[in-house]
């Protein structure tokens, strides 16, 4: 086994305080990532990447960053789900880096969604 250095002991309790501040319910958004193999063709790793230097930047410690596999609109990738408490979910598509960064301004921090961006709005499933 190799040694932990400083970086990877940071990276673990990072990881540790997102996964507690989910459980004890004190996140107020979260953001998922779709990260298919069409999506990652498409750019999500870029997306990905972007999102999380954006929520570094602005310091939002109450944002959880997440991914999942395809979402089944191979055509509009790259997507994300964006998630705000007591709020219903909005899925982006056709996603750059740009556009990432003003979702999180708007609709995060704002609390605007950017219909303009938005494939749906509300819950995918059926009750």
């Amino acid at each position: 086994m190799k040694k932990l250095k400083i970086g990877d002991l940071e990276k673990i309790r990072e990881k540790v305080r997102r996964t507690a501040v989910l459980r004890q319910g004190k996140s107020r958004a979260k953001i998922t990532v779709h990260m298919g193999t069409c999506g990652i063709a498409a750019g999500a790793r870029e997306i990905l990447s972007g999102l999380l230097s954006e929520i570094k930047k602005k310091k939002l410690n109450d944002v959880i960053v997440t991914t999942s596999g395809c979402a089944g609109l191979c055509s509009r990738e790259p997507m994300a789900t964006v998630e705000i408490t007591g709020k219903p979910p909005v899925k982006y598509v056709d996603l750059t880096i740009e556009k990432m960064s003003k979702i999180v301004t708007e609709h995060i921090i704002k609390g605007n969604i950017l219909n303009e961006y938005a494939l749906a709005v509300g819950s995918e499933r059926t009750h």
